[in-house]
């Protein structure tokens, strides 16, 4: 297992949370997504490292984007 932070901007509710939760928790091998609304960090834990770009595409189809 393999966790990783994340930072996603524009996040502002509730709404937001659970999109980036479904989209992320959607990739192949993801075990858990804990999402803090108020800081933005996003922990992704998987059963192996992932692919950067489909971490950023998932983050994408929720409508927000990973901070640089």
């Amino acid at each position: 297992m393999t966790t990783s932070t994340y930072t996603v901007a524009g996040m502002t509710c509730a709404h937001c949370v659970n999109a980036v939760r479904q989209e992320l928790g959607a990739l192949a091998g993801v075990t858990d997504v804990a999402v803090d609304l108020a800081t933005g960090r996003v922990e992704v834990t998987s059963a192996a490292p992932l692919d950067p770009a489909e971490v950023r595409a998932a983050v994408d189809e929720a409508g927000y984007a990973l901070a640089e």
